[in-house]
C-alpha cells in the first residue's frame, strides 16, 4: 500500500472509533498489508484485497484469552 492509502485508512479508523491514538504503519517487506496500533500497543493487520479491480481492506485482530482477563 502506498502512503496516501495508509493515511486514508488511518483517518478512517480514527474517525470510526473516535480515537486519534490509532496509528497505521507500513510493514517491512510487505506491500499488501499494514499494521494497526493504539498508541504503542499492536492491534492487528489490515490486508489489501484488490481482486477484479474491486478494492477492499480486511482488518484482522487476534484477541488472546489472557487479554480478556485484563478487563474483568
Amino acid at each position: 500500500m502506498n502512503h496516501p492509502e495508509i493515511i486514508k485508512l488511518q483517518k478512517y479508523l480514527q474517525v470510526k472509533f473516535n480515537n486519534r491514538a490509532i496509528d497505521v504503519r507500513p510493514r517491512n517487506k510487505q506491500n499488501d498489508s499494514v499494521e494497526v496500533y493504539l498508541g504503542e500497543e499492536f492491534l492487528g493487520l489490515i490486508y489489501l484485497d484488490d481482486e477484479d479491480g474491486d478494492k477492499s481492506y480486511n482488518f484482522q485482530m487476534a484477541i488472546l484469552e489472557e487479554d480478556l482477563d485484563e478487563v474483568n
